[in-house]
């Protein structure tokens, strides 16, 4: 791969990548992507939304890396507020690419499924090669969270994604699912959709001693990472606990929930519901060190994940950083939790909150397998599903969708390198 990152000029090739949906560096995924590609001697744009409480800056370098941000508000008020969302990001994205210029190879994340309009603007126009990125399947996102079926909405999302699929040069896939998908109903060529797992960084992201302050008195501490939107199942989670204390007569425990998103605070009232205030904490995102003391801490981690569609087939962030961290969890049966957790995870059957309080108990009680499907987690995380492999894939792709590319021009690339104005 090194012999293909220079032109003739001895100047890198430069890449563009695309990122609706969250900031970065917040997104763990694509900044691992990003420095790989930096290391690798790339140059790397990245155009993405602005943080609130982070990654706020419109224009920064950041190890080496250039960010490009706009101003985005999230959706509100269902499908017609994304399309307002998407829309605006649309606008931002396009105007960024302009003031960068001519890149060889835009590197689009989606969702959502539109960011093929700018990749296939810079092809046409610049001769710029577009590799997809789909972190996740929009029409099974569709139907998993909005429940509208397939209606005619469900059908445009299926046109945009097979839209995307024909005009990307390469597909990334997180996991063997979402290569299936690209394959079959994407028609794709086995040959150009490549498998880049999402894994955390395991030299930034380590187990800390435990702190027992934070189970608050109470002898275990169970925990819960990720986004709070109506797929990931937070809900699920709490009439869980609610079982776990009212079924099982389980008063032991204190919960930690981490993360914040569209349904943060109805699933805070729904605690306050289900009478778990006095022992489920929220906190909102929080920074990484915080996060890694709460996680060390917790006896068992929470992967409540419902069965629909989406889910089913999606890698989950938040197992991967449970298996770092050499916790044991409980998740729903899920294909693709399987894959990931193996033997670190017990499965209850799919969104049977009671099986799962069951389980959650069942380890409360045996530290001996905790720890043995702690180790197991570690281990498969700093084996076959670390990010050394997903690394080698990723360049492979680069290399896949710039054969018999030639480089933009020395002088386009002085035009991209360069620093846009405000």
């Amino acid at each position: 791969m090194s012999g293909n990152t220079t032109n003739s000029a001895g100047h890198a090739r430069s890449a563009l990548v695309l990122v609706e949906n969250l900031s970065v560096p917040f997104d763990r995924r694509v900044w691992q992507e990003c420095t790989t590609l930096r290391d690798a001697g790339w140059t790397v744009h990245v155009i993405c939304p602005r943080g609130t409480k982070r990654d706020t800056e419109l224009e920064t370098e950041i190890d080496g890396v250039r960010i490009h941000r706009y101003p985005l508000s999230a959706a509100t008020g269902g499908p017609s507020g994304y399309l307002k969302e998407y829309g605006s990001a649309l606008w931002h994205t396009v105007r960024l690419a302009r003031r960068i210029g001519p890149v060889d190879v835009v590197h689009a994340c989606n969702p959502p499924d539109l960011l093929y309009l700018p990749a296939r603007w810079l092809k046409r126009r610049h001769g710029t090669r577009f590799v997809f990125d789909q972190h996740d399947l929009v029409p099974e996102l569709y139907l998993s969270r909005f429940d509208r079926g397939k209606d005619l909405l469900y059908r445009a999302v299926c046109a945009l994604e097979r839209r995307t699929y024909r005009a990307a040069d390469v597909v990334l896939a997180t996991n063997e699912s979402y290569r299936d998908v690209a394959v079959h109903r994407g028609g794709r060529r086995p040959e150009d959709v490549f498998v880049v797992r999402s894994a955390p960084d395991t030299d930034r992201f380590q187990p800390v001693p435990p702190e027992e302050e934070l189970k608050r008195g109470k002898p275990h501490l169970l925990c819960y990472l990720g986004v709070m939107g109506p797929q990931d199942g937070v809900d699920y989670a709490l009439r869980a606990l609610a079982k776990l204390r009212d079924d099982l007569g389980r008063t032991d425990w204190h919960a930690v929930f981490v993360g914040a998103g569209d349904t943060f605070d109805a699933m805070v009232e729904l605690s306050r519901q289900l009478g778990l205030a006095d022992q489920v904490q929220f906190t909102g995102r929080i920074p990484d060190a915080d996060l890694a003391r709460y996680l060390s801490t917790a006896d068992v981690c929470l992967s409540p994940d419902p069965h629909n569609p989406l889910n089913d087939v999606s890698t989950m962030n938040k197992v991967l950083e449970y298996m770092v961290m050499g916790r044991p969890i409980v998740s729903f049966d899920l294909k693709e939790a399987r894959v990931s957790a193996g033997d670190a995870a017990v499965y209850a059957p799919a969104n049977d909150e009671a099986e799962f309080a069951k389980l959650v108990a069942l380890l409360l009680d045996d530290p001996e397998k905790r720890a043995q499907m702690g180790k197991i987690g570690q281990e498969r995380i700093n084996g076959p599903l670390s990010w050394r492999n997903s690394q080698r894939s990723l360049l492979d792709a680069y290399a896949a969708a710039c054969r018999d590319h030639a480089p933009v021009s020395a002088g386009d690339q002085g035009r991209a390198g360069r620093r846009p104005h405000h």
